[in-house]
């Protein structure tokens, strides 16, 4: 009977280190990928990673589950030698993890309880939680409730909710401002805001520093005509115009400016 159970739980670990040592190699895959392939890694291949070692991992549990499985934690390792040297089989069994078996290194591998910092953080963390109220409690409970349904629809329907956010802002941002359509407006059918200077390079058509147009509203027609070297005024008196001297017109140009009286718009 004893050797049967002996037989059973060495074919049971031997499936179990199988297992585990596929895992494990899916691990070192898939962080290899990671550190090296993050920059041509895609989102489904990651997911197709996880669920495999997810697969892996419910594979482990359904067989520790197993009625055939023999219970460990019956099961008492007892360390037999110790010895500070190094061992090359234990190296070898370890993969390269564990050299010696010492006093030193016993505790950690053969512990069945965490490690006492860890114990002291878990009774720390007991004792705040213990601290707060029912109600207390409720109340953050429901809020983090919250906070994970609104973050659950936001993931579920993310392209509904950027569409109503494109449409609002479309209809809501307005296509054209008002103050420069109105300012646009009085420059066309006023004339508000528009420069009554020449450009730089032309030549008046009076005398030096005149400008071509009155600020009534009155229109100005200029005939050119290339006769004599007299000029006519707005009150019929001529000046003879020297070649060669800044802002006058040539001798040869003769310019007669007649006014108007009907407003330019009025036609």
């Amino acid at each position: 009977m004893q050797q049967r159970e002996e037989k059973q739980l060495e074919a049971s670990l031997e499936s179990l280190l199988s297992r585990v040592s596929h895992l494990k190699a899916s691990l070192q895959s898939f962080i290899l990928k990671l550190e090296h392939e993050h920059d041509r890694l895609s989102w489904p291949s990651v997911l197709d990673n996880f669920a495999l070692l997810s697969g892996q991992l419910n594979t482990i549990n359904k067989v520790l589950k197993n009625e055939k499985t023999p219970s460990y934690r019956s099961q008492v390792i007892i360390p037999l030698l110790l010895s500070p040297d190094r061992d090359e089989e234990l190296l070898r069994l370890t993969e390269q993890r564990v050299p010696v078996f010492s006093h030193e290194i016993v505790p950690d591998h053969l512990r069945t309880k965490p490690d006492p910092e860890v114990e002291e953080q878990e009774k720390h963390l007991s004792a705040e939680a213990a601290r707060i109220g029912p109600e207390v409690a409720q109340k953050q409970i429901q809020t983090l409730n919250k906070l994970c349904s609104s973050l659950l629809e936001k993931l579920n329907n993310p392209r509904d909710d950027r569409d109503s956010e494109t449409s609002a802002l479309r209809q809501n941002k307005p296509s054209f401002n008002p103050a420069d359509t109105n300012a646009l407006v009085a420059a066309v059918g006023f004339g508000k805001g528009l420069s009554k200077c020449r450009p730089p390079g032309s030549v008046p058509a009076g005398h030096p520093g005149q400008p071509m147009m009155s600020t009534g509203p009155t229109l100005q027609q200029v005939t050119i005509a290339g006769t004599t070297g007299h000029q006519s005024g707005m009150g019929g008196q001529g000046s003879q115009q020297q070649p060669g001297q800044p802002g006058k017109m040539p001798s040869n140009i003769k310019t007669n400016i007649k006014s108007a009286s009907m407003h330019p718009y009025n036609r």
